[in-house]
């Protein structure tokens, strides 16, 4: 059966050898496996190669791998031998890691994913199969390190799965690896995570008054950034790296740059004189040589995520940082008659509906400054100068 088309390749099912021309030959075992193998005549000897899997490669490539072999053995060179001294130089595991980050490393958002990528990698992965050429990391090896912190640490290890996936795809890309990673067998043999709600645990909303009292009774760098927080309905990495550059107190703005949002967008926040208060208590103590706002105790260097959650442990409380944003919007849809729309804008939630998101223009500043003015009187505990808002707004 010569010259085999793509086609009749693809129908062949009963083990045996098919010739395809040229001494290309369809190779299909008792077991099912498919591959391509080269048969040649090179001074006076018969040479058999193979040329990989059916699944990787087509008939198109297999030809043009034969013809490629040919020129070769005419030229006096050995291509198994070759083929042999390029699988000595498959790069490890952590190489191929590191190279995938170069690539993808100018794609995302801030440098802080980053270095998490590759943060989570070097702690959970790398100590079990880094130093393996990535050619040989198998299912195995994969579901022992994820098992270690399947249970403990459950959104960690499903980064750490998803991360390997994405190296083990690139070395198979770049021919590293003869077949596709099969994550299935991994996610089948490691048990059952256990159910979460999904939701950041909020303060409801009508504590946030009292407790924004509780943080005056005190002061430090920590307290004041999650007041500033809590008054601009802020995530904690645009707090934590609010620099004094962003900041008109004047106007009452704050503008956070793109690379610091998660939509990707400058956003323009209109400060409540509560806010205003807030940061300039923070500039009166204003640290020399720097430009944040919430500087750190090492030089130069913003809090940390766990300073602005150490505030609510060392008060007991058993709600997260993020979880104000949801006790802001509770209060906007509940308290308020401001419309959805301009709450979300004040969250800077992106828009979801492609389509209306091509054709809004406004950012509703007006409407969120009167709403955030409205909010900031509400946390100061001024209830009675806060009523409900007219559909008009």
């Amino acid at each position: 059966m010569p010259n085999l088309n793509a086609t009749q390749v693809r129908n062949l099912k009963e083990p045996g050898r098919y010739p395809a021309g040229e001494g290309l030959i369809v190779n299909i075992a008792a077991g099912g496996s498919r591959s391509w193998l080269l048969r040649v005549q090179h001074n006076g000897k018969r040479r058999d190669f193979g040329l990989g899997s059916l699944r990787d490669v087509t008939l198109a490539e297999a030809r043009e791998l034969a013809r490629d072999y040919r020129r070769k053995l005419r030229a006096g060179l050995d291509p198994a031998a070759e083929r042999r001294s390029s699988r000595e130089r498959l790069p490890t595991f952590r190489e191929a890691a590191r190279s995938v980050h170069a690539e993808h490393k100018p794609g995302w958002k801030n440098s802080k994913h980053g270095a998490q990528w590759l943060a989570t990698l070097e702690a959970y992965a790398f100590p079990h199969f880094g130093d393996l050429p990535v050619s040989d990391v198998n299912t195995g090896h994969v579901r022992d390190a994820l098992a270690e912190i399947w249970l403990t640490k459950p959104e960690t290890a499903r980064r750490v799965r998803q991360r390997v996936g994405t190296v083990l795809d690139y070395a198979h890309g770049k021919r590293w690896r003869e077949h596709p990673f099969a994550m299935g067998p991994v996610n089948k043999s490691l048990p059952r995570q256990p159910r979460k709600s999904g939701r950041f645990e909020a303060m409801p909303f009508v504590q946030v008054p009292a407790f924004c009292q509780s943080l005056k009774e005190r002061e430090s760098m920590g307290r004041l950034a999650l007041e500033a927080l809590i008054l601009t309905a802020a995530r904690s990495g645009e707090i934590r790296l609010a620099c004094w550059s962003e900041l008109d107190l004047d106007a009452g703005l704050w503008m956070v740059p793109a690379e610091r949002m998660k939509a990707g967008r400058t956003h323009v926040v209109p400060l409540s004189a509560p806010a205003v208060a807030v940061f300039k208590r923070a500039q009166e103590l204003r640290r020399a040589g720097t430009d944040l706002v919430f500087p750190g105790t090492k030089r130069n260097r913003p809090l940390s995520d766990m300073t602005l959650l150490k505030v609510l442990r060392d008060m007991e409380l058993p709600v997260t940082v993020h979880g104000f944003r949801s006790a802001f919007r509770d209060w906007a849809a509940e308290e308020t008659s401001f419309a959805g729309e301009v709450a979300e804008a004040a969250l800077a939630h992106a828009i979801p509906n492609k389509v209306e998101a091509a054709y809004r223009r406004t950012d509703f500043l007006e409407k969120r400054r009167k709403l955030m003015e409205a909010w900031g009187a509400y946390c100061s505990g001024r209830a009675g100068d806060v009523v409900r808002l007219v559909a008009a707004q």
